[in-house]
């Protein structure tokens, strides 16, 4: 009898829906080749729950989600919504508060860039030769975002806006040992990005991370403070292996290694809880101004979907598939127009067609 798993689809808004059909057509071969079924409830979140719903994360989405074993999500936001006060607008009125209420404290953005991709880089090629796979790691429940006291104080002109910055020893084990066990897959090598120069927060992450090292002693780890890791990020990317790091420095240092694959369209994520729930979904953002054109690159939505494959599913061999897939879709020459160069065996596709592509080379 064929496996049954309930997941939670919540398209988006923007580029959202489009990308989604093309996860979901590969999704559904998935579910032919290996003998499993995915009962997809589709849900609102962000500007379309607030059109809808009249908020960014009804209700409904949130007894979806618990309903189910992982979230399928695409990207949420847009200027259509700026005008709301900042904590009705989709991503602080759902985004935030849904990682929050599930407790998705691991925040996993693999940068990658395929070697028939290098030329779409913005680093140069002596520098990413062959390619580039970099994991970043970034605790998403804590830190500056998360802790209070929070506000704004006092009235003008002698106002005070207080952010706090605190980290608890259980959040630094937690997140690290999701960053240990994922270099033990990988190369065995971890960067711990700090500012424990400055920060007493730091201070402590470092001391739990070499801490918890012997627990790992296959893994080599390492230290680095975190403007220097911006740096080495674009001089050197090929150092590093998996990279650890807070709340806030791995918001702006994941944005950065993706922004170096040459697309957003190209980069997923997994933002996981304890256990095997996660939500998954594109590093990039909803793109408004190509929405409903049909030329939105799906690559980041399908690679998403091959992460809840991964991560909620334990289905490996099938995740390994879908990458594959990927992979060979772009060494076959096929791109939408973010990642098109007019280079010779290049070919400009529409949206479903690198859909189709992707589902060819399953």
């Amino acid at each position: 009898m064929a496996q049954k798993h309930d997941i939670a689809v919540l398209p988006g808004d923007g580029i959202g829906p489009e990308v989604m059909i093309e996860a979901l057509k590969v999704l559904d071969l998935v579910e032919k080749e290996y003998d499993v079924t995915f009962v997809r409830t589709f849900g609102n979140l962000g500007g379309v729950a607030i059109d809808e719903e009249g908020k960014a994360l009804p209700q409904t989405t949130i007894d979806l989600c618990r309903a189910s074993e992982a979230v399928l999500l695409g990207s949420v936001g847009g200027p259509k919504w700026e005008h709301l006060p900042p904590m009705e607008q989709p991503e602080r009125g759902g985004l935030l508060p849904l990682r929050k209420l599930f407790g998705l404290y691991a925040n996993l953005r693999p940068a990658i860039i395929f070697p028939s991709l290098v030329e779409a880089s913005v680093l140069k090629k002596e520098i990413i030769g062959d390619g580039m796979d970099i994991l970043v790691i970034r605790e998403l429940t804590g830190g500056l975002y998360m802790s209070q006291p929070k506000g704004i104080e006092g009235t003008a002109p002698d106002r005070e806006g207080i952010d706090t910055l605190r980290y608890s020893e259980a959040e630094i084990k937690r997140i690290g040992h999701v960053a240990f066990q994922a270099a033990m897959k990988r190369q065995k090598k971890l960067t711990s990005v700090d500012k424990a120069n400055v920060l007493a927060s730091s201070v402590l992450w470092r001391e739990i991370m070499i801490s918890l090292s012997a627990e790992y002693p296959e893994v080599e780890l390492s230290h680095m403070y975190v403007d220097n890791a911006s740096m080495q990020l674009v001089r050197n990317p090929k150092q590093f292996d998996v990279l650890l790091t807070e709340n806030m420095f791995g918001d702006i240092l994941s944005d950065e290694a993706s922004a170096l694959t040459g697309s957003l369209g190209m980069v997923p994520s997994a933002s996981l809880a304890e256990g095997s729930f996660g939500v998954y979904e594109p590093a990039g953002g909803t793109a408004p101004d190509i929405a409903g054109q049909g030329i939105a690159n799906p690559i980041a939505q399908v690679l998403s979907m091959a992460l809840m494959l991964r991560f909620s599913f334990n289905m490996i061999e099938a995740a390994d598939r879908v990458d594959a897939a990927v992979e060979k879709a772009l060494e076959a020459g096929y791109r939408t127009g973010d990642i098109f160069f007019g280079n010779p065996g290049e070919k400009k596709v529409s949206t479903s067609a690198m859909g189709d592509a992707i589902a060819a080379n399953f």
